[in-house]
């Protein structure tokens, strides 16, 4: 945890030097160094939903040519006939 928090800390302040150096701007600097981060989370948070659902379908892409080199229908279980119904493990 403390090498998270120093590493924080030192984003925040490259952030603000950064942008201090490319503007000359103590508050466009401050601005940027404490939006930048708020901003990020929420595209964090998007760009991670995207990712499972990519995932997901990259395994149900490979779950398919699986069924489907077994001669089995997509999502057939093993050993389980075409027409029968799927059954949990007691």
């Amino acid at each position: 945890m403390a090498k998270t928090l120093a590493f924080g800390g030192v984003h925040v302040v490259t952030a603000f030097s950064v942008t201090y150096l490319i503007t000359g701007s103590v508050a466009m600097s401050g601005a940027v160094t404490f939006i930048e981060p708020i901003v990020n989370t929420v595209v964090h948070y998007f760009f991670d939903r995207a990712w499972e659902k990519r995932e997901r379908a990259k395994a149900l892409r490979t779950q398919a040519r699986s069924a489907g080199a077994y001669g089995q229908a997509p999502g057939q279980l093993a050993g389980q006939s075409a027409g029968q119904p799927a059954t949990s493990p007691a």
